[in-house]
């Protein structure tokens, strides 16, 4: 295919054996692992854990990724649809609480023969960086029933700094609302999320303006009962980091960052506590499960 799937637009020619574009992926999925994941919010992970296959490539550079060795450097397994389809069957069938798909949008349209027209017994989920395009969006209509975007930034110069994307914010939010638009306010039974829109949030050290004004656009746009919202403190500074990256969110940043949320009237989701910035909250990409 020539790729337009992304904002990147890079039109690239992407085949089944041929690697392209931006996110340096073929057409034919590439999968890292497949797991059932404890990590993911409680709403997501049930009894036995969030059914999660991390996909290979990534649209964006972020200099802070902890996956860093699957989203840039490509290490996975090609999954032919066939495959794909029975990773997603054995996760179910090991009693994953929904399909968590990890960083798909490269991969839309087999992600999407995979998954076939009939419903599954268990929620998918769309966990993406929020860097997409609303045209792709639209082909999950009715196939995708919780989305999980990351809002990384609504400021331009960390969002070029960090994942050289200046433009992240442009498509983000729209795609935000897209994916709104496509589930409606959410849904909870007995503490499991059964669809809706998860909006995560990593707070950067040194960037609170950021955070306050991606907390500011969703306060703005969504109303209580709307969405979830999650506020992350587990960056976890990565090898060469610099500057600010070289160091964890402060107790006083983190404080400041959930005060700030909760006056603007966001208290439907998630905080977390500061011990959740370590290293061993980072799978081992080693292909198990695949």
């Amino acid at each position: 295919m020539i790729c337009t799937l992304c904002p990147r637009n890079c039109r690239a020619e992407r085949t089944s054996d041929k690697a392209g574009g931006f996110c340096r992926a073929p057409e034919t999925p590439v999968a890292a692992r497949a797991m059932l994941h404890l990590w993911e919010e409680p709403c997501l992970v049930g009894e036995h854990g969030a059914g999660t296959v991390f996909f290979s490539g990534c649209n964006l550079r972020c200099s802070f990724c902890q996956n860093f060795s699957v989203s840039q450097e490509g290490i996975g397994k090609p999954l032919p649809v066939p495959e794909l389809r029975e990773v997603f069957q054995s996760l179910v069938r090991q009693g994953a609480a929904c399909l968590d798909l990890v960083t798909p949008s490269h991969f839309t349209p087999a992600i999407l023969a995979a998954l076939g027209d009939e419903p599954w017994p268990v929620p998918v989920v769309w966990n993406s960086s929020g860097y997409e395009k609303t045209e792709t969006l639209r082909l999950l209509q009715g196939r995708i029933q919780i989305f999980l975007p990351d809002l990384k930034y609504a400021l331009p110069a960390p969002a070029e700094r960090y994942s050289a994307a200046a433009d992240y914010f442009h498509f983000a939010a729209p795609a935000v609302l897209e994916m709104f638009r496509q589930t409606g306010p959410y849904l909870l039974e007995n503490g499991t999320l059964k669809s809706g829109v998860l909006i995560r949030h990593l707070l950067l050290p040194g960037e609170l303006e950021n955070t306050r004004r991606v907390i500011d656009w969703v306060a703005s746009n969504f109303r209580p009962g709307d969405v979830l919202f999650s506020l992350m403190s587990q960056y976890t500074p990565q090898p060469g980091a610099s500057g600010n990256l070289a160091r964890h969110v402060t107790r006083s940043e983190y404080r400041a960052a959930v005060q700030y949320m909760l006056n603007c009237g966001i208290s439907d989701g998630y905080t977390q506590e500061r011990t959740s910035a370590q290293e061993e909250f980072t799978p081992d990409f080693n292909l198990d499960g695949l």
